[in-house]
């Protein structure tokens, strides 16, 4: 049998979780998505799926596996595409939180697939890292200081934050006027970082930490904002999701002469080598527009 196929075939199901959904998605029948299955596990010489009657997962070999046949997956799209042109096709898995979702990728995905219209793209939004290989995700979007060692990571900007509060909630208790001031205060702070505590640029390029704690802690950077605007508390959040209530009033800025420190913006895959066109230009697409 075609190894190639098989190897598309097993990364179908993979993707879908069951034989009978790759079948489907393939117009071919169920057994022979079971024969190309045999055939993967006897091309790699061990079982790959843990099979079930409500589930598959896959054993630690097809695991590595996977990540084999996607690449050779990447390599086939790669040479087809030398015959048309070089326009993307297939479908990519971007993976990331919400804000990510909702800020900057989301933004790009329409003129995106208004250009290259033999393309789909799979939108993963969780707040949590996810594993790129366990769940088949092409690109990864995190904002983080610091990417996991051993990651594949190209960096696409910055993220930059403002420190805000309600105009009610500083009347009643008052406006900090340094970053040590911001100990005295009810701060609500995202939840996955770890050891609250916030951080600032002087105009003089001096660095400047403060513990901070409160009553409020979220992984979605919107329920802080709209917290900050309920007159809860401080908070510091992305300025994307504070621009709008900032210019309607609803917040004020803090500490003008403290910039909050500036996080990178981070695509991660799979391999350097082995990249699909779509992967390629979403990557330069997301760090044009966050460049821009």
């Amino acid at each position: 049998m075609d190894r190639v196929t098989a190897a598309a075939v097993f990364n179908r199901i993979c993707e879908l979780g069951s034989l009978s959904a790759a079948s489907r998605a393939l117009g071919i029948s169920r057994p022979m998505v079971s024969r190309y299955l045999e055939e993967m596990e006897k091309w790699a010489g061990t079982r790959l799926l843990h099979r079930s009657s409500r589930r598959l997962t896959l054993t630690p070999a097809g695991e590595a596996i996977l990540q084999k046949t996607r690449q050779l997956a990447v390599l086939s799209e790669a040479i087809e595409q030398e015959t048309t042109q070089g326009i993307p096709a297939g479908t990519l898995r971007i993976a990331c939180a919400h804000f990510t979702a909702l800020h900057l990728v989301g933004p790009a995905i329409p003129d995106f697939l208004a250009r290259y219209p033999a393309l789909r793209i799979e939108l993963d939004i969780n707040n949590q890292p996810v594993s790129l290989i366990g769940e088949r995700i092409d690109l990864a979007i995190r904002i983080t200081d610091a990417p996991e060692p051993g990651a594949i990571a190209r960096r696409l900007g910055e993220c930059c934050s403002v420190l805000c509060a309600s105009p009610d909630y500083l009347l009643q208790y008052g406006t900090p006027q340094t970053p040590g001031d911001l100990s005295e205060h009810n701060c609500l702070y995202y939840s996955r970082f770890a050891g609250q505590s916030w951080h600032f640029t002087t105009a003089a390029g001096e660095k400047v930490a403060v513990a901070v704690r409160g009553n409020f802690s979220a992984g979605i950077s919107s329920l802080l904002c709209e917290a900050a605007i309920a007159h809860c508390g401080i908070a510091m959040v992305p300025e994307q999701e504070a621009r709008q209530a900032l210019a309607a009033g609803k917040l004020v800025r803090l500490l003008p002469d403290y910039e909050p420190q500036r996080i990178g913006i981070w695509g991660l895959y799979l391999s350097r080598e082995h990249q699909s066109a779509a992967l390629r230009l979403m990557l330069d697409e997301l760090q044009t527009r966050l460049r821009d």
